[in-house]
């Protein structure tokens, strides 16, 4: 029995392995995802992902803000 099953594709994902999210933007510090996106990636449509993944560069860098409040604070 012979069958043409392909593997199961990858999915790409923005995921570089930073993996904290900032309390005041919502967003991951390495990602830019929010946690409701990161928790569901796996579940969303490959349209869904994609819509996602072509807002990340229009998202404020949270590492940014981050910055300037530590600065500000010294």
């Amino acid at each position: 029995m012979t069958t043409n099953a392909q593997p199961p594709r990858p999915i790409v994902t923005p995921c570089v392995k930073v993996c904290a999210v900032d309390g005041a933007s919502g967003y991951c510090l390495g990602c830019r995802r929010t946690l409701p996106e990161i928790a569901g990636w796996a579940r969303l449509s490959d349209a869904e992902r994609d819509a996602v993944m072509a807002a990340l560069p229009d998202r404020p860098d949270p590492m940014v803000a981050l910055t300037a409040a530590s600065q500000a604070s010294r």
